[in-house]
């Protein structure tokens, strides 16, 4: 099976504004490359957040930037891919 290759010219983008849906506080945050970030702690008002159904963590879903895994996935055009798996 032949493996989908990126470009070279493909760099990870590791830093993410996330934006609480509570409060609409926005923080910039470098993402982890290593491991998937399920919870986030909201600094402007404290909530919780958690990913959104079908999301793999929290930059996916209130991030401006996919977490890693993604970005590098769709730049090798696996779109199915879960920084989780």
């Amino acid at each position: 099976m032949d493996t989908p290759v990126q470009s070279p010219e493909f760099k990870v983008t590791p830093a993410s504004d996330i934006t609480c849906p509570e409060c609409g506080h926005t923080e910039t945050e470098t993402m982890p490359t290593d491991s998937c970030q399920w919870f986030y702690d909201c600094k402007g008002c404290g909530a919780l957040l958690k990913p959104l159904a079908g999301d793999c963590c929290v930059y996916c879903s209130y991030g401006t930037q996919p977490c890693p895994p993604i970005q590098e996935a769709q730049a090798s055009g696996n779109d199915a891919a879960s920084c989780c798996a």
